[in-house]
């Protein structure tokens, strides 16, 4: 309406007036009109900010086997599987998941090294599943007990918590869990949660700080 009725005048004003006239369009149209200016080539489009609202530990209260709920955990974080059969966590890409076995996640944090070579598919009993998020942290999967669950969540947890994460559910390690890699504090290896069976899942004690520990693995 309005671009029609300066139309009109155009017809009928002198030359003072048509001056006044295109300042007027050139203000006033591509603030009214902003997507008049977008969809020419090569102008600016609005990008909205990568959400990054990864929370300290993220926690799955459900019931279901062990692939439900480690296939409604990387719903959650948002990742998928990795395509490289093997990979450093550095330049893995964000918003993927990979494995990496007990020996080397225990030797990785015990060192604390700043970063960990992830494998697509689990290759050995005991394989911890490693989150990359958008953000570009990363999360350790694992089973908790119910009573670990408070502690860990991220508005109740105190200062630094003790806890043992184990590899798949074992006993009453029933909760899965995903708790930030560069908050985590270790001093020993991962070891069998059940003596009697070598393939059966491995347990980690470790201590989940409250501020960042460890270094972020940088992409070379």
């Amino acid at each position: 309406m309005f671009v029609t009725g300066l139309a009109s005048y155009m017809t009928r004003a002198g030359l003072p007036e048509l001056r006044l006239v295109a300042f007027l369009l050139a203000v006033v149209v591509p603030s009214g009109f902003p997507q008049l200016s977008e969809a020419v080539p090569g102008g600016k489009t609005e990008v909205l900010p990568v959400e990054k609202a990864a929370p300290a530990a993220v926690v799955i209260e459900a019931a279901g086997t062990e692939q439900e709920l480690r296939r409604q955990m990387r719903t959650k974080t948002g990742v998928s599987e990795l395509e490289n059969g093997a990979i450093r966590f550095s330049q893995a890409p964000t918003g993927s998941y990979g494995f990496i076995a007990p020996k080397q996640l225990g030797m990785a944090l015990v060192t604390q090294s700043p970063d960990l070579m992830l494998e697509r598919m689990s290759s050995s009993s005991g394989s911890y599943e490693i989150h990359k998020l958008a953000d570009g942290s990363g999360l350790l999967v694992g089973f908790v007990g119910n009573e670990t669950v408070p502690q860990i969540r991220a508005g109740e947890r105190p200062k630094s918590v003790r806890l043992s994460l184990y590899s798949n559910p074992s006993g009453s390690a029933t909760i899965i869990a995903a708790v930030p890699l560069i908050k985590l504090m270790v001093d020993q290896m991962p070891r069998q949660s059940e003596s009697h069976k070598r393939d059966g899942p491995v347990v980690l004690d470790m201590d989940l700080q409250g501020t960042a520990n460890r270094k972020s693995p940088v992409a070379k």
